[in-house]
C-alpha cells in the first residue's frame, strides 16, 4: 500500500476511486478522481506500480468506446481537506 501512496502524492492525486459495475455480462469499470495540476503523469513515471497500471490499461481498456465528459456543477470540500490538498 505504501507503494500506492507515493505515486498517487507524485502525481498530486488527491483521491482516486474506482466502481465496477457488470450489465449483460460486460464488466464496467469507472473512475472518479481529485488531481491537482503540475503532478507527474502516470504515462512519464518509473515507479512499479504505475508501469502495471498502464499494462493494464493497455489490456483493458476499449479503445473504441467514447468517454463522456461531464460538466462539474458542485463541488464540496470542507475548507480543512482543501487547505491540504494546495
Amino acid at each position: 500500500m505504501e507503494d500506492v501512496l507515493v505515486t498517487l502524492e507524485g502525481e498530486k492525486m488527491y483521491v482516486e476511486t474506482i466502481f465496477r459495475e457488470i450489465l449483460d455480462g460486460e464488466e464496467y469499470l469507472y473512475w472518479y478522481v481529485v488531481q491537482g495540476t503540475g503532478g507527474i503523469d502516470v504515462d512519464e513515471s518509473e515507479h512499479w506500480i504505475d508501469k502495471k497500471h498502464i499494462e493494464y490499461w493497455d489490456e483493458c481498456i476499449d479503445k473504441s468506446f467514447k468517454p463522456v465528459a461531464l460538466q462539474t456543477e458542485v463541488v464540496m470540500i470542507p475548507e480543512k481537506v482543501r487547505n491540504s490538498m494546495k
